[in-house]
């Protein structure tokens, strides 16, 4: 059985994920956050918030399929 924190920070997950492929990339990012206050452990949450900062800054091209290509190591 999950956590109340947890089963709270997958349900935002979710929402940001939806947001995230619409490339709709400032709501995601609440939602994000959101589930990182929820659980701050959730490394899902923190990796996807980070990404939607650089796409935010970087918009992706109107055809992205949603991919994620890192440009440093």
């Amino acid at each position: 059985m999950l956590s109340e924190g947890k089963n709270k920070a997958l349900e935002l997950f979710a929402k940001g994920r939806k947001s995230y492929k619409l490339m709709q990339f400032e709501e995601a990012r609440r939602h994000f956050l959101a589930a990182l206050e929820a659980d701050p452990t959730d490394s899902p949450s923190k990796v996807y918030a980070e990404r939607c900062s650089w796409y935010i800054d970087n918009p992706p091209p109107e055809d992205w399929d949603g991919v994620f290509t890192m440009t440093t190591k």
